[in-house]
């Protein structure tokens, strides 16, 4: 990959584009370090070292949330409203025609852009004001002289923020390297990481609260994880495809092998993040009550750092079964095995060994569902091994496996668009 960057760099259309995409990553950084007037960024920041889910969204948007500057929501409303349109386009018939139609697919994005505003405006008031009236809370906003315009303050920049940040991926996706969604998501990732690692030096040089031997146990242990993802991402099953020759006028078509690659992990870090959401949704929603029963009973026997030594197996159990049903259903709306052989059939294609028509789509889908539960328990391996890893070490860290698969998936896809941009120019070279 460093060897691609090197040779990338030395090409001048793509050094540009390089540039510019760090040009665009510069400003939203620096843009982190300005607050949102009227809000109390220390108690925030307090409140995101002890909800986990406000910890991740902390993490999502580089540190911006505990600091709550004008990108503290980040990308993450523009997910979720993607996600959200996503499924309703499966749901909805007329939604459907139009994600088939070129023009249908700029309104669809459309309507995703403002979803994620409006969800960017809602989110940010409503995590406010729950964190205002929880009762820990009381000291979030500086001033409680004229709530309905500090509120509104609050919503407008952070709606504006986020706003800000969707344009900017659009305009890394269009002008510079990679996706501009995934690569914010990479930069707000990696800029948590030297925090992660200096907090862990800390503990074992200065508080001494962990011994060194584990620095190296967990660098191996990393070195392991990254490795392990890598190969998952880039490992693919290969269906054999034959088109069957065919004689127009005096030419001959088809007569062609190909195949259709089918990733080991196709749904990507999908079903880990709808699995995640969903189990910090009920710890969420109780603690702006945490006096309440349901909060109480949540901590005692579901949530991962449980007292209650069963608890643990409770948590992991649906966790993981999440995970797959999530896998599942992903699956089932991504990828459209019935649709695929009737396409295949039209074009003259067909599996060598299965009849064209309905066997070759029951044959695409079992392939898939084999895929699909080894992709999902990849991701149960890989989200509950870290947690468990660190327990037995003391440690807690949002820093976890979403984290790494989402680096290691943006990384290896910039990587792999810069070569393809390296050999268009040579192929563009040669025919000139």
């Amino acid at each position: 990959m460093f060897s691609t960057l090197v040779n990338a760099w030395k090409i001048k259309d793509i050094r540009t584009k390089m540039l510019y995409t760090m040009l665009l990553i510069v400003i939203y950084r620096l843009g982190s370090f300005i607050p949102v007037p009227g809000v109390n960024a220390a108690a925030i920041a307090n409140f995101a070292n002890e909800y986990d889910m406000l910890g991740f969204l902390n993490l999502l948007s580089g540190g911006a949330f505990g600091d709550f500057s004008i990108f503290a929501m980040g990308i993450s409303p523009y997910i979720t409203g993607s996600i959200i349109i996503q499924l309703l386009t499966i749901a909805i018939p007329s939604l459907e025609r139009l994600s088939k139609e070129e023009d249908g697919r700029v309104k669809i994005e459309r309507i995703t852009r403002y979803t994620g505003i409006g969800l960017a405006l809602v989110q940010s008031i409503g995590i406010v004001a729950g964190l205002q009236n929880s009762t820990y809370g009381g000291n979030v906003l500086t001033s409680t002289d004229n709530l309905f315009l500090t509120y509104a303050t609050i919503g407008l920049v952070c709606t504006a923020g986020t706003a800000f940040l969707v344009w900017i991926g659009e305009r890394i996706t269009e002008k510079g390297i990679g996706n501009g969604v995934s690569f914010i998501i990479f930069a707000s990732i990696c800029a948590r990481v030297p925090t992660y690692v200096l907090q862990i030096f800390k503990n074992v040089f200065v508080t001494g609260q962990m011994r060194w031997w584990i620095l190296p146990v967990l660098l191996v242990f990393v070195l392991v994880i990254v490795t392990g993802v890598t190969f998952i991402d880039r490992s693919e099953r290969r269906i054999p495809i034959q088109y069957a020759k065919r004689v127009v006028g005096r030419k001959m078509y088809g007569g062609q092998s190909t195949h259709i690659p089918l990733k080991a992990n196709a749904n990507g870090v999908m079903p880990l993040i709808f699995a995640m959401t969903l189990m910090q949704v009920p710890a969420m929603i109780g603690q702006f009550w945490p006096d309440g029963g349901f909060y109480k009973f949540y901590v005692k026997y579901m949530s991962a750092s449980s007292e209650f030594w069963y608890g643990h197996l409770v948590y992991y159990a649906i966790y993981s079964l999440l995970i797959i049903a999530f896998a599942y259903f992903y699956t089932t709306i991504s990828f459209n095995p019935v649709e695929i052989s009737k396409n295949l059939q039209q074009n003259g294609g067909f599996i060598p060994g299965i009849r064209p028509g309905r066997p070759t789509g029951e044959y695409l889908k079992k392939i898939s569902n084999r895929l699909t539960i080894f992709g999902a328990f990849f991701l149960m391996v890989l989200a509950i091994l870290p947690t468990v890893v660190l327990g037995a070490f003391g440690l807690t860290s949002v820093f976890g496996p979403t984290s790494i698969l989402i680096m290691v998936s943006v990384a290896l896809e910039t990587s792999a668009q810069l070569e393809s941009m390296m050999l268009m120019r040579h192929y563009k070279g040669f025919l000139g």
